[in-house]
């Protein structure tokens, strides 16, 4: 599992002069919830790069004096006329409390059907996930080996120990399509079938 380390300060001020004053230092206010405590602080936006423009899911160790946190990110909030990053949710992991969040799906394997000609095509990127954090994985991998053409992966289908899945169980993951070309083939095969 990737761990980014986080390093920022604790906040005592609070109120729109306090925030406006961290963000004009280029920083970001945080708020990191779920534990024993609310903890208010700030960090340089440049230390959150790797941990918001990725489609991987990370743990983030948020240092703060002399205390670690483990959290995950709960909510992004971007400033609507520069687009920079305005405000930062985390969720600190707590060994015995179920966290939500969204993890990234891996399809893995040769689809049976795209063997025959078919065309894979990817209908969803993530899974809504609930979990203990010793069970939280860096991705979802889904088997697509018995994927025949014309058929679907559905959420209902994965299943995942430790993991429960709270998408829409009836949610396409992933499909074999027929391709224009298969299709004319079948059309030819077809009409040369009937002249016989």
């Amino acid at each position: 599992m990737k761990t980014i380390t986080i390093e920022g300060q604790l906040r005592s001020e609070f109120g729109k002069k306090a925030t406006r004053q961290i963000r004009s230092e280029e920083k970001v206010p945080c708020v990191i919830y779920g534990g024993a405590e609310t903890v208010n602080f700030s960090a340089p936006a440049k230390a959150f790069k790797n941990l918001v423009y990725t489609a991987d899911f990370q743990i983030a160790e948020v240092k703060l004096g002399a205390k670690t946190y483990r959290c995950v990110l709960k909510d992004l909030q971007f400033d609507v006329v520069t687009d920079e990053l305005a405000h930062i949710d985390f969720m600190e992991l707590v060994e015995d409390k179920a966290v939500a969040v969204t993890l990234p799906i891996k399809l893995v394997g040769q689809s049976v059907g795209v063997k025959a000609g078919g065309k894979l095509v990817s209908k969803l990127k993530a899974l809504k996930v609930k979990a203990l954090p010793k069970d939280l994985v860096e991705n979802i991998e889904v088997n697509i080996d018995n994927l025949e053409l014309n058929a679907n992966i559905r959420v209902e289908d994965v299943k995942i120990e430790g993991i429960e899945i709270t998408n829409s169980p009836r949610i396409p993951i992933a499909s074999v399509v027929m391709t224009r070309q298969l299709r004319q083939e079948e059309a030819t095969a077809e009409k040369d079938a009937k002249k016989k």
